[in-house]
């Protein structure tokens, strides 16, 4: 079975026992969580969509750590301006693992 969540403002693909990282949740590690905003719950040919989101269906998770992304460097230059700009950035992150489906 799998579905395809809604959480951080993106979309993720999710199976049983798939670990991913989402962007940064108000949990403890260790802490079990509920997702409620499933688009899309399938099984074979069986799949049912929401409008927008699946009524009943929930995805249970456990938060596995919290962390930090790799930095992005972002560069601006400004030809004959003699003008550069460079920043960093690195994006918070819970590393999650899906563990049922219920649809």
């Amino acid at each position: 079975m799998y579905a395809i969540i809604e959480t951080g403002g993106k979309q993720f693909r999710v199976e049983e026992g798939l670990e991913l990282n989402v962007q940064k949740l108000d949990a403890e590690a260790g802490a079990k969580i509920d997702l409620d905003k499933i688009l899309l719950v399938g099984q074979g040919e069986d799949v049912k969509v929401g409008a927008p989101y699946v009524e009943g269906a929930k995805v249970s998770c456990e938060v596995l750590e919290h962390g930090r992304d790799k930095k992005v460097v972002v560069f601006k230059k400004r030809r004959r301006q003699d003008s550069s700009v460079k920043k960093g950035h690195r994006q918070d992150f819970t590393r999650i693992k899906v563990e049922a489906i219920q649809a």
